[in-house]
C-alpha cells in the first residue's frame, strides 16, 4: 500500500507542474480596437456638425425626383407653397390664365417661364392700377409674364432682345432681358426689375421672383402703330415715250357728229362734216 502511494505522487507533482504551465502559456485577453471602441460610441456623443448653407440659387419649391411617379403640375400649389404669390393667384384664378399655363404643361407638354411678382410688387403700383384695367388688358398683363420656353437661370446670359412673351408682339409688349454678372435684368420701357430668386425648375417649367410688376407698353403707355411700308413703284417709261404720247394729236367724234382732235388734253379744233362738206363745194 505504501509502496503504490509512493509510486501515485510522482505523477500527481508531475501532473500539477503540466497544469500550470498550460495555463501559464496561454495569452492575455486583447483590448478592444479603436474601430470597435468608436462602433460602441452612441450617436448623442459625435461632435456637431454645422448645417450646410443652402447656395441662393437654390428653388424655395423643390422639384420632385424625376424617378419617382407625379401628377399634374400644379402651378397653383407651387406658388401656394412658396408663399408671398397670393394676389397673383387671384388675378391668375379670376382672369382663367391659370387654365391656360396648366393645358399647355400638361395636356401640351409644352415649356414654360413664369415672372412671378410678388405681392409687394403689386403693392407698388398705383391706386387703382388693377381696377382701371379690363378684363382683355389683365389677361393680357399676366400673359406678358410668360415666356413660351423652359428658360434655365444660366441662359439668360445668351437671350436674344426684345424677348417674344405670350401676350402679342414686340412691338407692343417689348421686354429685354440682361445679365449683369450673375444678376439678370429685366426691362420693360417703363419698369427695370431684376430677378430676385428662383421659386421653382423642373426642366419643364420655370417661376422666378420679380420684386416688381412688368408694365407693357401696349397697355400702360400705347403708342401708334408704325405705318405700313409704301407699295412698289411700278415700271416707268421712258421719258422720251412719255413725251411722244403727250404731244401726238387724238381725234375723236363730238355728240353733234363733228370730229374734234385734242393735243395735250386740250381741244385744238372741231369741224362739223357738213360746213366741211360746203366748204369742200366751192372749189
Amino acid at each position: 500500500m505504501k509502496k503504490q502511494l509512493l509510486i501515485s505522487l510522482p505523477f500527481f507533482f508531475v501532473f500539477l507542474i503540466s497544469l500550470s504551465t498550460t495555463t501559464l502559456g496561454q495569452s492575455p485577453a486583447q483590448a478592444p480596437s479603436s474601430n470597435q471602441a468608436k462602433a460602441h460610441v452612441p450617436a448623442a456623443q459625435a461632435p456637431n456638425q454645422p448645417a450646410a448653407q443652402a447656395p441662393t440659387d437654390v428653388p424655395l419649391v423643390q422639384a420632385p425626383p424625376r424617378k419617382a411617379p407625379t401628377g399634374p403640375t400644379n402651378v397653383t400649389k407651387i406658388l401656394e407653397k412658396a408663399g408671398g404669390f397670393s394676389v397673383f393667384i387671384r388675378i391668375l384664378k379670376n382672369t382663367q390664365v391659370i387654365n391656360q399655363i396648366e393645358t399647355q404643361l400638361n395636356n401640351s407638354n409644352n415649356a414654360l417661364t413664369i415672372f412671378a411678382p410678388t405681392n409687394d410688387a403689386f403693392s407698388g403700383l398705383k391706386a387703382g392700377t388693377l381696377n382701371s384695367l379690363s378684363t382683355e388688358d389683365k389677361v393680357q398683363l399676366l400673359q406678358y409674364h410668360l415666356l413660351p420656353s423652359f428658360i434655365p437661370i444660366s441662359s439668360f446670359q445668351t437671350i436674344s432682345n426684345p424677348v417674344r412673351t405670350q401676350a402679342s408682339d414686340t412691338y407692343e409688349f417689348p421686354l429685354n432681358i440682361t445679365t449683369t454678372g450673375s444678376i439678370v435684368n429685366i426691362s420693360t420701357g417703363l419698369v427695370n426689375t431684376t430677378i430676385s430668386g428662383t421659386v421653382y425648375t423642373d426642366n419643364q417649367l420655370a417661376i422666378y421672383k420679380v420684386d416688381r410688376v412688368l408694365l407693357p407698353i401696349g397697355i400702360f403707355a400705347p403708342r401708334p402703330k408704325p405705318p405700313a411700308p409704301a407699295p412698289k413703284p411700278g415700271l416707268k417709261k421712258p421719258k422720251k415715250e412719255e413725251e411722244e404720247e403727250a404731244n401726238s394729236p387724238v381725234a375723236a367724234v363730238d355728240a353733234s357728229g363733228g370730229v374734234t382732235i385734242t393735243r395735250n388734253g386740250m381741244t385744238s379744233f372741231g369741224v362739223a362734216v357738213v360746213a366741211a362738206v360746203l366748204m369742200w363745194g366751192r372749189f
